[in-house]
């Protein structure tokens, strides 16, 4: 059985997709497992890791950089030096230390991440060691050298090595300074990890001392003067204590990755899963793939999907090695189906479709998607086993045939027998197995091999949950109409080119070309007539029959796709007139919303203007000049600012105002309440805030800016240019005393004339409000006295006080209105 599956994954040439998959791994350790890819025995654990490649999908899709595993090395080999005893180097306990280090970003990426919970819990798992890690990073640098603070000892012995270095520099500058016509070139140098200077060989004696070595023309000999042989061994002994200290510190270091061997291993195994699980996701981005959804082979109601289904390998080949373009194939089969023979001419692409479906399966079964359209249904196959191509062998004296029953016998085997059928009368379900046959029955004589291809497709529809076969053999076309459990499938073939055109055909089996191709390619019409006359009236009927389903094909898939085409164009065209419409709407949105602000800011400047001009009223003895003065500077302001002046107003004959309306009144920009109907002169009493006016019919417009069409026989009195107040407004004591941060002005900070502004600004927007809190603060009291100076004289303020301590004190003052 375990040979039967390797010699499938060998032919399905499962070994290239690993490898391709091994390119997408961000480790050495999850590249060595992407290419020894172990297929999961059970559908349980196929479905983790199914759940593992869509959580790593869906987070590298969110997250921009995607998940990172920088730092992570494969520290497998120094975990078992450590675990034997072995002494670390600097080198191999840095990289532990960055290994444990990326694994904490990860789990740390992963936790801050919902609707992960597959990889979430695989990282609860993962022990990351911080001090571990922190004790490797003050005793290792970057070089992966021990540091002088990784002992008080090691950091004396450093001291002393420099301190001895040093003196030996001193001695030696002096020599070559002094002895400079006898030195090669003034540098200092090692031989033999002992410190000498290059002298000119014809006057080695100017410099007492041990040669060491000579250069290649033997011009120049180094030499170590005597004066420092004893420097140099003190050297040579510090740098032995050096190196004892440091063994003893990575000893140290080792022993204490060793007590955690163990977990360090679980987290180079939690690490590989995750990385295999980003390449799976990254692989399958890659390929267009989708996920696959497992259909309950026992269920008799879901059918096999695989729509627009294409060769991974042939998508690398056509993206990296200039291959042909890929040709996908649709593949639908109902439940009931066992056996799907698949005919046609060779090179046609029955062996690609073949390894097509193989891959696909066994790819679902590891966890990754399936290079197809969505949805992606089939069923979880416990084995997939394929016959496919030659097993001639010159040794063994087998021939083709031979090879074939060979590799089939030991399928059988695989599989097993079917289930007998329980004492209750229930059968169990058929083995979940996936069996693909390439030519069966080939290689013998045509009558024997077409009935063993027969009884064998037979015996697999009792066995398997699938067989799909390729044949030339015409008699199994005719099963499909024996037995409801087989189906017929044809690859296309062009007859005007004579080529294939990869296209998989479901319902209808090829038909034969064989006589037709050998015409067109130029044998004599004679001889291919002649073996016409030797083909059975029955096939050429066959044939006629195919020929003629084959174009009602053709003819319905080509008005598919100008439907296809023609709702695509539609569903553009609806896309476009959707955006529009809301471009248009969001357009529509910021032009009211800049209208409102233009009229808001409008009407702050008149309400402005209006104030000053009954600030000057009421600074002096008015006049009737000045009234009249006051009167032009209003209808001015209003020229200037209300756009029912600046546009000619919609007369409606039925526009009528009645009694708790709101109308508006354009000659001084309020909204208004109609207390009373028109009187005989056309008058009626309105109420803006707490004022009341009297206004006639045509100062007057409705909301949506219609005007009342008055009588022609109706007097129409000459329009009041002020308003008339009535006297019944409330007391003082009447209204609301309550202080809001709509009654609340805070003017601290700003100028006396700023003060003014904002206060007639305010004072115009608050009449319902009865009083004002205005904060001025303390300070230099100047602000308040202008304040004070204003509200004397406005006209709206009846008397205003300075607030009590809990409301702020000598720094707020209370406007009480009329």
């Amino acid at each position: 059985m375990i040979q039967i599956q390797a010699e499938t994954l060998e032919l399905l040439e499962w070994h290239r997709l690993c490898k391709h998959l091994a390119t997408f791994t961000a480790t050495k350790l999850g590249a060595f497992a992407a290419r020894q890819l172990a297929i999961p025995e059970t559908k349980e654990e196929t479905d983790r890791l199914l759940a593992q490649t869509k959580e790593a999908y869906q987070l590298e899709l969110k997250l921009v950089q995607g998940l990172s595993l920088d730092g992570i090395q494969d520290i497998g080999a120094s975990l078992e030096r450590a675990d034997r005893q072995g002494i670390l180097f600097g080198e191999e306990l840095l990289a532990i230390a960055t290994t444990l280090a990326g694994a904490r970003q990860l789990r740390r990426v992963i936790d801050d991440q919902e609707d992960v919970p597959v990889l979430t819990s695989l990282v609860e798992e993962l022990r990351t060691y911080p001090e571990l890690e922190q004790e490797i990073h003050r005793c290792i640098d970057e070089r992966g050298e021990v540091t002088d603070r990784a002992s008080v000892k090691m950091g004396a012995i450093r001291a002393r090595l420099q301190s001895t270095r040093d003196r030996i520099y001193q001695v030696l500058q002096g020599i070559l300074q002094r002895k400079a016509q006898a030195v090669q070139q003034q540098i200092i140098t090692q031989r033999e990890g002992r410190f000498v200077i290059p002298v000119k060989a014809p006057q080695k004696d100017a410099i007492p001392g041990i040669v060491h070595d000579a250069s290649t023309t033997g011009a120049t000999v180094y030499v170590e003067p005597h004066s420092i042989v004893a420097l140099n061994n003190q050297l040579r002994q510090i740098q032995r204590a050096e190196q004892t200290e440091a063994e003893a510190i990575r000893r140290s270091l080792t022993e204490q990755v060793a007590a955690v061997v163990p977990d360090l291993e679980k987290l180079l195994a939690i690490v590989t899963t995750i990385d295999l699980a980003l390449a799976k996701a990254r692989y399958s981005y890659w390929l267009q793939a989708n996920p696959p959804r497992f259909i309950d082979p026992g269920d008799t109601s879901e059918t096999i999907n695989l729509r627009q289904l294409r060769h991974p390998l042939l998508i690398w080949q056509q993206e990296y090695e200039q291959g042909p373009e890929v040709v996908p194939i649709d593949i639908t089969i109902n439940p009931q189906i066992r056996v799907v023979a698949i005919t046609g001419p060779n090179t046609g692409g029955k062996t690609v479709t073949l390894k097509t479906i193989g891959l696909a399966a066994i790819m679902a079964k590891v966890g990754l998607f399936i290079p197809a359209r969505e949805p992606v249904e089939m069923p979880w196959f416990g084995q997939v086993l394929a016959d496919i191509g030659d097993e001639q062998s010159i040794e063994q004296s087998l021939s083709t045939f031979s090879g074939h029953i060979r590799r089939i016998t030991r399928i059988l085997q695989a599989i097993g027998e079917p289930m007998r059928v329980t004492e209750a009368g229930e059968s169990d379900r058929i083995c979940p197995s996936l069996v693909l046959l390439d030519e069966i029955g080939a290689g013998t004589d045509p009558t024997e091999g077409t009935a063993l291809a027969i009884a064998l497709l037979q015996k697999f529809a009792d066995l398997t949950r699938l067989t799909v076969a390729t044949t030339h053999f015409g008699d199994l076309k005719a099963l499909k109409y024996k037995d409801t459990r087989f189906e017929n499938a044809s690859v296309e073939f062009d007859d005007a080119s004579l080529q294939p055109t990869y296209r998989l055909l479901w319902g209808i089996p090829g038909r034969s070309n064989a006589l037709k191709i050998a015409e067109r390619l130029g044998l004599d019409h004679d001889i291919v007539k002649l073996a016409g006359s030797y083909v059975g009236g029955g096939d050429e009927d066959v044939n006629q029959v195919i020929e003629g389903l084959e174009a009602q094909r053709r003819q319905q898939e080509t008005k598919a796709i100008a439907a296809s085409q023609l709702l695509q164009e539609t569903e553009r065209l609806h896309g476009e007139l959707a955006e529009r419409a809301i471009s248009l709407q969001e357009r529509e949105r910021q032009l009211k919303q800049a209208q409102e602000q233009e009229i808001k800011e409008t009407l702050l400047q008149a309400k402005a203007e209006i104030a000053k001009v009954i600030r000057r009223l009421q600074q002096g003895k008015a006049t009737a000049a000045d009234a009249q003065k006051a009167t032009a500077r209003l209808d001015a302001i209003a020229e200037n600012y209300l756009p029912s002046r600046q546009a000619t107003p919609v007369r409606s004959p039925n526009f009528m105002p009645k009694v708790g309306d709101r109308i508006r009144i354009p000659r001084i920009g309020q909204t208004a309440e109609i207390l009373s109907g028109p009187d005989d002169n056309n008058q009626l009493t309105v109420r803006f805030g707490i004022m009341k006016m009297t206004v006639g019919l045509g100062e007057i417009e409705s909301l949506d800016g219609q005007k009342v069409e008055l009588p022609k026989t109706s007097p129409t009195p000459k329009a009041d240019k002020t308003p008339k107040p009535i006297t019944n407004k409330p007391e003082p004591s009447q209204l609301p005393r309550v202080r809001t941060d709509k009654n609340t002005l805070d003017l601290r900070g700003k100028r006396v004339s700023e003060a003014e502004t904002e206060i007639d600004r305010t004072l115009g927007q608050i009449l319902d409000f009865g009083a004002l809190w205005i904060i001025h603060g303390k300070g230099t009291g100047q602000l308040r006295r202008g304040v004070h100076e204003l509200l004397k004289e406005h006209p709206q303020v009846e008397r205003f006080e300075l607030a009590s301590n809990p409301d702020g004190g000598a720094g707020v003052t209370i406007a009480y209105l009329k």
